[in-house]
């Protein structure tokens, strides 16, 4: 099993915003770009890119979803110069959510919107290990506010073994804070606090009961990607909780988190320059909602 890939929506600025985040931290590259004809949206550019070890993936797909801060990714930084260098080269044109300060969990940490709208955490670690530059880090509001912990058991064991029974990576779970009394709206010990890991990839979350006009959707979506007809069928099966969602490898899950069930072989399937193979694969999924990766292949191969 790969690593999950954080899918990023854009109007048409993917490869921009790609090339811009790549600039901010060493080792950094993009890695491939595949233009698709004939999808809904028109041509959509597939960017994938790796920033710190981690891969993304960006599409510019039209202007149908935006970023919002239920998502973000902590950037965890060793000195608080490497935090106020990537806050300096983050925020023009962007949008501050928490500025840049001294708090009590860090002693150099700021939350802002980018100038593409994707939502930052830069905190300082102080003398901590930083097994994982950026970790993604999803805030449960609305009607799953108080649902945080729930959901990271939930994802944990979903993702704990492979179909098969072998198991596929390390998970866990640990709430590292929670709410107290007297701290309205937030109920008393839901999660102020906590990270888990699937596949040895760590993930952070909270809860948040303050009102906020946003929540969960499409703009930011984890790629899941599957050896097998079997891992796609069992991702699937227990994933998705909204048979609306469900197209061309998306699903929601009861949470209203985006998942995408994908074949590991994606990438090859719609990749190189052949491309009557790529326009066929790509009327071929177009039609799918669970990805077929058998019929994948015989598009591919005509």
């Amino acid at each position: 099993m790969q690593k999950l890939t954080p899918h990023l929506w854009f109007d048409r600025q993917a490869r921009e915003a790609a090339e811009f985040y790549v600039s901010l931290f060493p080792g950094s590259r993009i890695s491939n770009v595949t233009m698709l004809s004939g999808t809904p949206s028109g041509d959509c550019e597939f960017v994938s890119f790796e920033l710190a070890g981690l891969p993304f993936m960006a599409i510019s797909a039209g202007p149908l979803f935006k970023f919002n801060p239920s998502v973000s990714f902590h950037i965890n930084c060793r000195t608080k110069e490497e935090v106020d260098a990537i806050w300096e080269h983050l925020a023009p044109g962007g949008k501050v959510l928490m500025p840049l300060d001294t708090y009590p969990f860090s002693a150099r940490y700021g939350w802002l919107e980018d100038r593409y709208g994707l939502s930052w955490q830069v905190i300082h670690v102080g003398g901590r290990d930083v097994r994982q530059k950026l970790t993604p880090a999803l805030m449960f509001v609305g009607n799953v506010c108080g649902k945080a912990e729930e959901a990271i058991n939930f994802y944990v064991s979903v993702f704990k073994n492979a179909p098969d029974g072998r198991n596929i990576g390390e998970t866990k779970t640990d709430v590292l804070a929670r709410y107290g009394n007297r701290e309205e709206p937030d109920k008393e010990g839901t999660v102020r606090y906590a990270h888990f890991s699937i596949f040895g990839q760590e993930f952070r979350a909270m809860d948040s009961a303050h009102e906020h006009n946003f929540a969960f959707n499409e703009a930011i979506s984890f790629i899941v990607p599957c050896d097998t007809q079997e891992e796609i069928d069992y991702f699937w099966g227990k994933l998705s909780a909204d048979p609306k969602a469900e197209q061309c490898g998306w699903l929601k899950d009861k949470y209203g988190l985006s998942w995408q069930i994908t074949p590991a072989a994606m990438q090859e399937l719609l990749g190189g320059s052949d491309k009557k193979r790529i326009e066929r694969v790509t009327q071929a999924l177009l039609k799918m909602k669970k990805f077929d990766i058998a019929a994948l292949r015989r598009a591919a191969a005509g």
